[in-house]
């Protein structure tokens, strides 16, 4: 039965363009099919298969050019349920491929069978031996892990850019580097143990004191052939030399055949073998890592050469010196990056094309960073620069060198033709000859009409590129063909080197591996295949394949879809943010299903699907947050695509609806505040749960995307009166946001002080006091239209806001202070887009304060009488937006001796009233951070903004309010 005012999803239509031939069929319109959904629900549960069509288009695309279309995707629980579905595709002669983070560049997490998520399930970690070890799953994320380890003052080895998203299962699996990870920190090097689940169905934890004689027993076969190998190996001089020489440098081509060399026993060699074996070998459960030091201090420097030979040139002695990490970049993307970054060297505008730079970084004690930094001086002393050097140790700088660095692909990004794929490749070269082999490589790329960008991990001769043909084209598709055969005979046949330094060999190398090894080791390869998974189960195609075109084969169309979004390189960065990550969809996911639609003919009963199951999944479920936008290389805010899907699937109805309600908003903020008192009442002489019960009925009936529930105790109504103040002595206009004046405190805190009682009070203290207009009811910042997609009412109240506030400063004298940082960011960054040029230039003239960083002016003026020993904070994604955050740990501290972000705090999703029209996405949002609260409690939980706190409530179970009541509180005169 369809609900009463439920959206029609046919109204976002399909973007504009032709049909793809790579669009999905009709065959697949009831997604799974039925048979496989029946077996695999009985075996693991309905909640743990993924079946529908949008679920499988989601989930066909990753990082890598490649689209397989998945036959049903599986989320397993634990071990047993991994070791279930192995049974079963062995019994049906099924393959399974893993995929967690997304990130992988070659395909390797590609399936068009049975795709089991690694991620949603997988996460967790626990930290041992005061830091030195580390043990995690497979799908913690790996930034997680590294900020966990940060505070024992220990770190891990690799260190890719895809850190905040990429898992630590995905790392392994992949032996992944990163900028300061030499070969000695790598992950073969460093995993001192692994859980891992065989094809055959046995599970092997290496760290159990029996585990050699129990992988003996249960193995026979697997454990006599990997010593039969190794005695093949070893008695063949030349074979262990050739292994010996690809490990000088990075290497993850084919398996890790070093292992054979460097064990004696069955498990230990198994143990090195299935580092870098990219899913094919067995499933690791729960991987045991070696931790490294993290040095104190850091100090970075670029070098800035008139060609990348002189650059590459340096590259040894800097090595010598102990640089962690020496990155080289070309001039063409320091140029673009110079407009593209804040704080990025001006000089890099004026950079000859043929120049290059290293960005060259040092990590230990002071008088150690001082000692580096005399020595890359005399070092440099007879070198022509293009700039002087200029070291820095200040870790906001530091951080925009390496927002620099890392953004590079976001430049290939804007910069690459429209359809294009975006196509990472990374090769190693001996670092003795990095210079030549970086000119070469350029010239090899300028042969084949690709860009000749070419940048990296200088220190270790690992070069990265990034292609972008159109492989919709079978013109360059044959292009990009002839590229890769020459690419071969260049990295291998002249230099010797490495087709995949970093990256896994996926199916975008497989054909290639006998090139790089020889034929007695990729036969060696094929045999360790065969005796670990004799059934062929694992990753076909991956590492290892008979096809030799397979890395030509199934690349997925880039077809246009609405420019807010057509950027998307489908890297997954943005994932680990999103409040729907746990629920529904990323915004990786919502793009690639809209890619979907656009490939999809206009009649085709396929894109009616997908617009249907996209209504829930894409639209109803992002809280349009917009954090996406952060961590993404091309800045795509894909809530700004919901939000404009929103609006297209507004009538006429809605908008008259919602422009009444800008209209008689002080009406609807009266009539908000007399249900609360109803629902006060209610909560505290019954239970909460019958409103919950109500809603819940009421919801049935009704779009849940209008009607709110009640997914737990609800705040006290804010107090009709505002504070009384004065404006003659007002050092700024305070404009209580509309949120919190609705909503009151918890109802298990006293009623009073309300939010602007305590905010006016505390201001006051401090000798700077507020002043509110009598005329601040019926105006908000305008954000809830905006997010609605209601173009006409969110038009009327900017005008509105912006009208009242020039009015209030009495033309931009006074300064405004909001007390809620949703607002704040809407006001700041919402409004001026929707206003004349009048209004416009009126909003860049006054100036619009949160009220975290006026209470840190506050700071200096007040003085605490007491201090709390821990208090928890979440930042918003506002605060977050606005860089308000280092502010607002500014006010915590000044609160507690220490003070606690639970690792993995994103967004909480409650955006307003997401959260009650949806509690699941809160509930998925904070998923991470209520483990990181379980795990340390606190005395206070804190953050900055009203609806949040509610919403967190709800889901963590923990009292959050505004930071503005304990600064009151703690700051009063004894």
């Amino acid at each position: 039965m369809k609900k009463l005012f439920a959206p029609e999803p046919s109204r976002i239509g399909r973007p504009d363009g032709p049909a793809q031939p790579d669009a999905v069929g009709v065959e697949h319109l009831g997604g799974s099919p039925a048979d496989l959904v029946r077996d695999l629900t009985e075996l693991l549960g309905s909640g743990q298969v993924l079946h529908r069509l949008s679920d499988l288009v989601r989930y066909a695309s990753d990082a890598s050019p490649y689209r397989l279309l998945p036959q049903v995707v599986v989320q397993p629980r634990d071990a047993r349920d991994v070791a279930t579905v192995f049974d079963y595709c062995r019994q049906t002669g099924r393959h399974a491929t893993f995929r967690s983070g997304g990130t992988s560049l070659n395909g390797q997490s590609q399936s068009d069978d049975i795709l089991i998520d690694v991620r949603r399930h997988w996460a967790g970690m626990t930290v041992e031996n005061d830091g030195a070890r580390l043990r995690a799953r497979p799908g913690t994320i790996l930034s997680h892990a590294s900020a966990v380890l940060a505070r024992y003052g220990r770190r891990l080895g690799p260190d890719p850019a895809s850190a905040d998203v990429a898992t630590i299962g995905g790392v392994v699996a992949n032996n992944a580097g990163g900028m300061r990870c030499s070969l000695p920190r790598n992950a073969y090097h460093c995993v001192a143990g692994i859980t891992f689940v065989l094809p055959s169905g046995t599970t092997i934890d290496t760290e159990s004191p029996d585990a050699e004689s129990a992988f003996r027993k249960a193995e026979p076969e697997l454990a006599d052939g990997l010593l039969a190998l190794r005695t093949e190996i070893l008695a063949d001089k030349e074979l262990v030399e050739r292994i010996r020489h690809k490990y000088t440098i990075r290497n993850t081509t084919g398996y890790s055949l070093n292992a054979f060399l460097d064990a004696e026993t069955p498990l230990e060699i198994f143990r090195r073998l299935l580092v870098g074996s990219e899913g094919t070998l067995a499933f690791m459960a729960e991987v045991v890592i070696d931790t490294l030091p993290n040095p104190g201090l850091t100090t970075v420097t670029w070098i800035a050469t008139e060609s990348i030979d002189a650059a590459a040139r340096l590259v040894p002695a800097l090595v010598d010196l102990g640089a962690e990490a020496v990155e080289l970049m070309m001039a063409p993307a320091l140029t673009v990056a110079a407009q593209a970054f804040p704080g990025a060297p001006s000089y890099w505008r004026t950079l000859d094309p043929k120049s290059a730079a290293l960005l060259v970084e040092f990590r230990g004690e002071a008088d150690a960073l001082d000692d580096a930094e005399q020595r890359v001086r005399e070092l440099l002393a007879d070198t022509p620069l293009l700039h002087p050097i200029e070291f820095t140790r200040d870790e906001d700088l530091i951080e925009c060198d390496w927002r620099v660095r890392e953004g590079l692909l976001g430049i290939v990004g804007h910069l690459r033709p429209e359809g294009s794929a975006v196509v990472n490749e990374d090769v190693c070269f001996p670092p003795a000859r990095i210079a030549d082999g970086a000119h070469d490589l350029q010239q090899l790329l300028s042969k084949h009409g690709f860009l000749p960008g070419v940048a990296g991990h200088a220190a270790y001769g690992n070069l990265h590129f990034t292609l972008t043909p159109i492989l919709s084209e079978e013109a360059d598709k044959e292009r990009y063909g002839a590229f890769m055969s020459d690419l071969v005979d260049l990295v291998i046949g002249k230099y010797d080197g490495s087709l995949k330094a970093e990256h896994g060999t996926g199916r975008n190398m497989a054909p290639f591996v006998k090139h790089e090894w020889g034929a007695k080791a990729t036969d060696i390869m094929w045999r360790l295949k065969r005796l670990a998974d004799p059934h062929g189960v694992l990753g076909p195609n991956v590492i290892l394949t008979t096809d030799e075109g397979i890395h030509l084969k199934d690349f997925k169309s880039t077809p246009k879809i609405e420019q807010v979004a057509n950027l998307c390189i489908e890297c997954g960065f943005c994932e680990a943010t999103c409040p729907s990550r746990n629920v529904t969809t990323t915004p990786r996911q919502r793009i690639a299903l809209r890619r979907e639609m656009a490939r999809q003919p206009e009649d085709s009963p396929v894109l009616a699907q997908l617009q249907a199951e996209y209504e829930y999944d894409g639209i109803e479920t992002c809280a349009a947050d917009g954090t996406c936008a952060i961590p993404c290389p091309v800045q795509i805010n894909t809530g700004d695509l919901i939000k404009g899907f929103r609006r297209a699937e507004s009538t006429t109805s809605r908008e008259h609806a919602g422009l009444a309600a800008a209209k008689h908003w002080g009406q609807i903020e009266r009539l908000a505040r007399t249900a609360m008192s109803a629902v006060d009442g209610v909560q505290s002489r019954i239970d909460v749960k019958v409103l919950t019960e109500l809603t819940d009925a009421a919801r049935c009936v009704v779009s849940s995307d209008l009607i709110p529930s009640v997914p737990g105790p609800m705040p006290h109504p804010a107090p009709a009166h505002l504070p009384h103040t004065e404006r003659r002595s007002g050092y700024a206009v305070y404009f209580p946001a509309c949120i919190n004046r609705i909503f009151g405190r918890d109802p298990d805190k006293p009623s009073t002080p309300s939010l602007p009682e305590a905010f006016v009070s505390l201001s006051a203290r401090a000798g700077m006091p507020l002043w509110i207009p009598d005329d601040v009811r019926g105006l908000c910042c305008s954000t809830p239209w905006a997010s609605k997609g209601l173009a006409d009412g969110h038009q009327w109240m900017a005008e509105a806001i912006c009208d009242a506030f020039w009015r209030w400063t009495d033309h931009g004298s006074l300064p405004i202070v909001i007390d809620a940082a949703s607002c704040t960011h809407g006001l700041l960054e919402d409004v001026a887009k929707h206003v004349d040029d009048s209004r416009r230039a009126q909003m860049e003239a006054m100036s619009i304060r949160d009220s975290i960083t006026w209470c840190r002016d506050l700071l200096p003026r007040l003085s605490a009488n007491r201090k709390l020993e821990t208090v928890a904070l979440h930042p918003t994604c506002s605060t977050t937006h606005l860089g308000l955050n280092h502010d607002l740990k500014t006010i915590a501290s000044f609160l507690a001796d220490t003070t606690v972000v639970p690792v993995g705090t994103t967004c909480c999703g409650t955006a307003g009233d997401r959260g009650l029209l949806h509690p699941e996405l809160v509930v998925s949002a904070t998923r991470d951070e209520k483990a990181g609260l379980d795990a340390s409690p606190a005395q206070a939980y804190l953050s900055a903004n009203r609806t949040c706190e509610m919403g967190l409530r709800h889901a963590t179970g923990r009292p959050y309010e505004s930071f503005i009541f304990l600064l009151e509180e703690l700051t009063r005169p004894s």
